[in-house]
Order: structure tokens, then sequence, then C-alpha cells
């Protein structure tokens, strides 16, 4: 219980540093770009999407802590949907088309 707690805080602290638009060595694959490449990208848009997506996905993992607290299996059944739910959309919405890009609207 300890462990998701602070798994719940961690991903809650990053969720507001990406949001505040900090952060973007923590995108998986940015810091692989060219310098060129990565000036094609609206910086901040995609911070604070992967900033809202981490809340998000803490907010679900809140789900999995009352479910032991609890000890109801609903909850953790809730929750683990929500989460994987909130991941694929993360990958979908951010991977296919130019949503990020800059002068694309």
């Amino acid at each position: 219980m300890l462990l998701l707690s602070m798994g719940i805080f961690l991903f809650a602290v990053l969720g507001v540093f990406l949001l505040n638009g900090k952060g973007m060595f923590l995108i998986a694959g940015f810091n692989t770009l060219s310098k060129k490449e990565k000036a094609e990208y609206d910086k901040l848009a995609l911070s604070k999407f992967y900033g809202k997506t981490l809340l998000a996905l803490s907010v679900s993992m809140v789900f999995w802590l009352l479910s032991d607290i609890l000890q109801n299996n609903l909850l953790f059944i809730i929750g683990l949907i929500l989460f994987t739910g909130i991941i694929i959309f993360g990958l979908v919405y951010s991977r296919f088309g130019d949503r990020f890009k800059k002068g694309v609207e």
C-alpha cells in the first residue's frame, strides 16, 4: 500500500511538473529528435497533454488504493480499466495526426 501511495504521488508530481511546461526530458523519444525536429513541435502543448495524462493515471491508481483499503475487487477492476484506457487513448491521440506540430490546426 505504501509503494502504491508513493507511485500515485510520483505520477501526480510529475504530472504537475509537465503541466507547467517543464520536464520535456521526461517524454520518451523527444530527446532523441534532432534540434530541427524538436523545433517543429509545440513543446508547451505536448508537455501539458502528458501532464494531464499523468494526472489522470494517478487518479485511476487511487481506485487501486481504495480497492486495497476497502477490500473491494470491483474498484481495482475499474481502476485497471481506466488506467489501460487512458494509456491507449494517450498513445493513439499523441501518435496519430500532427496534433502537436507547430502551424498545424
